[in-house]
């Protein structure tokens, strides 16, 4: 991405589209009582709530009655169907990867199968978006978390704590090529959740090979752990490598949650907030809801100059339900150089 003079100013960025991840699915209820959701009632007003908050996309986990994360499909059909009806114009993102919580005591969180993964784009109603891992690698969520992060919460015990520093994610050549082209299919935009400019690269490798013809919309999860670190050379980096084409939204975890997303909004570029990434204020003396970190963003960015897109204005920044038929448009529409055509050949460069 390119930052020319007034890229700063706030009448130069796009208004700013707020992800919120309300469901912390790596959490038990009883961590947070007050705002993790339960019953499919919950689930729904959460949705509502949060999005009269200011937020335009929701980032979607079921829970079971006993607290674990759902594996059903038929608990995400129910969802998406009731959540289509309260919050209609929201923007409504799977998370496509992995099932977070583990099942039982002491049981380690499980990866899905491929072929359950896959059923992802079987969702009925389909979701606008689910969001997808590129190459195999750590996920070590817990590796930058302190004990003060994790005091008093299920994450502290030492059985659930080394399920999560030592999951995985397995995201594949074959598979992730597949499950775009399945997403595809059935009119549902893939949302690429990067850990590096590695997989970045990857990414546009696909593009250009014309196996990923979909706008690149994407986050930056800066979480350690085998994922970059919420620091802002790594930032800088990343952002260096996206085009200009892409939509960008920042990710990372606990209290980089605040600064990472203040830095968002300076750049122009956009927000992800809620229980899913952290639980606490500031000075972790009190949590803090999902629907208080968007309220939260709404004001800074207001008091910042950066007005908050509404529900139809982010569907045309994130370009839902845009495709594309080749790989040369899909390099035009995300702002990548087109590839070079075999027969030429550019002259070297001598310098005087």
């Amino acid at each position: 991405m390119h930052f020319f003079d007034g890229s700063l100013f706030p009448e130069n960025q796009e208004k700013l589209v707020i992800t919120v991840a309300p469901y912390g699915p790596e959490w038990m209820p009883s961590d947070f009582p007050e705002d993790i959701p339960l019953t499919m009632d919950e689930h729904v007003q959460k949705a509502v709530d949060c999005y009269n908050a200011g937020a335009t996309v929701l980032h979607v986990h079921v829970r079971e009655l006993d607290g674990h994360g759902s594996k059903r499909l038929s608990m995400f059909n129910e969802l998406l169907a009731r959540l289509r009806v309260a919050v209609p114009d929201m923007i409504l993102q799977v998370g496509g990867s992995i099932s977070f919580a583990p099942e039982g005591e002491g049981e380690i969180a499980k990866w899905l199968s491929d072929d359950t993964r896959h059923m992802l784009a079987e969702l009925e109603p389909a979701p606008d978006q689910v969001t997808i891992a590129i190459n195999t690698n750590q996920m070590n969520i817990v590796e930058q978390m302190c004990e003060a992060d994790l005091a008093g919460t299920s994450l502290a015990r030492p059985d659930v704590y080394r399920a999560y520093r030592e999951m995985t994610i397995p995201a594949g050549p074959e598979w992730v090529e597949e499950h775009i082209r399945r997403l595809t299919i059935n009119g549902i935009q893939t949302h690429f959740q990067l850990a590096t400019t590695a997989q970045l690269e990857t990414v546009e490798r696909m593009m250009r090979n014309g196996t990923c013809n979909v706008p690149l919309i994407l986050t930056w999860v800066a979480i350690g752990g085998g994922f970059d670190q919420p620091n802002i050379y790594n930032l800088a980096n990343f952002v260096r490598a996206v085009p200009d084409g892409a939509v960008l939204t920042l990710e990372t975890s606990m209290l980089n949650v605040l600064p990472l997303n203040m830095m968002a909004i300076a750049m122009g570029l956009h927000v992800r907030c809620g229980i899913e990434d952290n639980l606490w204020t500031q000075d972790r003396k009190a949590k803090m809801s999902s629907v208080r970190q968007v309220e939260q963003l709404v004001r800074i960015s207001r008091e910042f100059g950066r007005d908050i897109a509404s529900a139809k204005e982010a569907r045309e920044i994130y370009r839902i339900g845009e495709f594309y038929a080749d790989a040369d448009e899909t390099l035009a529409r995300n702002g990548f150089a087109p590839n070079r055509n075999p027969s030429q050949r550019r002259p070297l460069r001598r310098i005087a």
